[in-house]
């Protein structure tokens, strides 16, 4: 019997962190870990207990079986490989040899042996979805209230908070790790797979001769266009056109192969492919006649077919493919309140964000800051009503008190900042994950990083730089040099700070 090639996962079981201290944890080198690294604050700071029982809720109370992963062991290797931008593989290698991030995971001793194979991240992003790591997220400003209700020892005949905080709110589009998509580069990915799924349907048996692709000569047709560094209009609607009439010829080769059995001999993820296939030929053959660029749940990647293109109007990217988030910050904490993968208007969630933000405090904001496409005649009234005041501009002619009401520059920074973090320090601006649910996952798990950083104070380096961020480095560095040389200083005495890269 083949020994199998993954990794087994640590079942050692959860340890409250109350009882580990670092004169206890064994390192191979004969000394102690210090006390003031990263590493070691954010792990005494985390609130492990509440984070290991809403992991623990999730996964079920079934004792049968082989036990599970420690939950310290599997939400600490979350949080390492969102709070430095690291994929699955290398964040289990990091942890692998890094003494500090094994004290950080619950380790009593450096271990040499990867605490589990990198696959188990898919069904760790599975099992945690957005509603359960929103849970998590709750928990953790609950827990921050109640912890400085404690030390205030407020009255109990003072009457009851109903208005209190300010909500900042706004929307923005994550970007999903595929190739640029032209109409033409996916009619041959469908073209493509569709040979694919008339290799696998075909039986001498049961067809004798097998059905002419004319693949060649399509490879052919698209390589003489896709090569060409600059392009005409026509030229490339030509190339478009001639890729429909190959790909309509496979499939209905697959419609006449099916006929043939009795039973679906395809699997449910050719399945899948196979209407997707289907969905892209109708919508790029309505396109191609009625001569338009645009249509309604429009595919770009046959393999990940939720991604939708998102009309951003910035002017780095006037579209992005991804999905599209809502992100309130409450009292500090981020919260994801909504996730489509279909473009929405954002004035229609007003609502329901503040009335979480009643579920998770318990009482209302007493302002609400957020731009021009949420402050609709219907959110005002709305908001009016509870007592709640919106910092916009009022309708009609402005009034000589209305600058109060006025949102003034600098006041929404917090939000953005809060998309600047996630995209240039976490990789929300590159979602590599490539199911709909776990995609999902992975946004709200870099929310809950930046909550967990915001929690502890903590902010660590970033691993994971990439060639722009290095360039940039470089860059900086090459300019510290000089400035030294200037001063009559010798480049080689040049020190770097320990302050964070972002």
């Amino acid at each position: 019997m083949a020994k199998s090639s993954k990794i087994r996962a640590s079942k050692q079981k959860y340890v409250s962190p109350g009882q580990g201290v670092l004169s206890c944890f064994e390192t191979p080198f004969s000394r102690s870990l210090a006390p003031d690294n990263p590493w070691v604050v954010l792990a005494g700071q985390l609130p492990w207990d509440l984070l290991v029982s809403i992991y623990q809720k999730q996964m079920g109370n079934d004792r049968t079986g082989a036990g599970g992963i420690n939950p310290r062991v599997a939400l600490g290797c979350l949080i390492i490989k969102h709070i430095c931008d690291l994929s699955d593989r290398e964040t289990i290698q990091q942890v692998r040899e890094n003494v500090y991030m094994q004290y950080f995971i619950g380790y009593s001793s450096f271990c040499g042996t990867a605490p589990f194979d990198p696959s188990l991240f898919v069904e760790l992003r599975k099992r945690l979805g957005q509603e359960q790591i929103n849970t998590i997220n709750e928990r953790i400003a609950r827990f921050v209230q109640e912890k400085g209700g404690k030390d205030r020892d407020r009255a109990d005949k003072e009457p009851p908070v109903t208005h209190q905080g300010k909500m900042l709110i706004d929307a923005t589009a994550c970007p999903q790790d595929i190739a640029y998509p032209t109409d033409l580069n996916l009619l041959n990915d469908a073209r493509e797979k569709s040979e694919e799924l008339i290799g696998l349907l075909y039986d001498k048996s049961l067809h004798g001769k097998e059905p002419r692709t004319y693949r060649r000569k399509a490879r052919k047709v698209y390589l003489g266009e896709a090569q060409k560094r600059s392009s005409t209009a026509k030229a490339i609607r030509k190339a478009d056109g001639k890729q429909q009439v190959f790909l309509r010829r496979d499939l209905r080769s697959i419609d006449r192969l099916l006929d043939s059995y009795q039973r679906m001999p395809l699997n449910r993820i050719q399945q899948k492919y196979l209407m997707v296939i289907h969905t892209v030929f109708e919508q790029q053959e309505q396109m191609h006649k009625s001569r338009t660029h645009s249509i309604g749940h429009r595919i770009v990647s046959i393999h990940q077919p939720h991604v939708r293109p998102m009309a951003r109007g910035k002017r780095t990217a006037k579209v992005e493919f991804g999905t599209k988030v809502q992100v309130s910050l409450m009292n500090g904490f981020v919260f994801l309140d909504h996730l489509q993968w279909e473009a929405f208007n954002e004035g229609s969630r007003l609502l329901a964000s503040v009335e979480k933000y009643r579920e998770c405090f318990g009482y209302y904001p007493a302002g609400v800051m957020a731009d021009k496409i949420y402050c609709t005649r219907d959110n005002r009234k709305f908001l009016k009503g509870l007592g709640i005041k919106l910092c916009a501009k009022p309708l009609g002619r402005p009034k000589v008190t209305a600058v109060e009401d006025h949102v003034r520059p600098g006041e929404r920074n917090p939000i953005e900042g809060v998309f600047g973090q996630g995209k240039r320090a976490y990789g929300m601006n590159r979602i590599k994950a490539r199911l709909a649910h776990t995609s999902g996952s992975w946004i709200a798990s870099i929310l809950m990083v930046i909550n967990l950083v915001k929690l502890t104070g903590v902010i660590h380096y970033a691993l994971g730089l990439s060639a722009q961020t290095f360039s940039a480095c470089r860059f900086f560095f090459l300019k510290k040099v000089f400035a030294d040389e200037g001063k009559n200083r010798v480049p080689g005495s040049l020190t770097f700070s320990a302050d964070p890269i972002y």
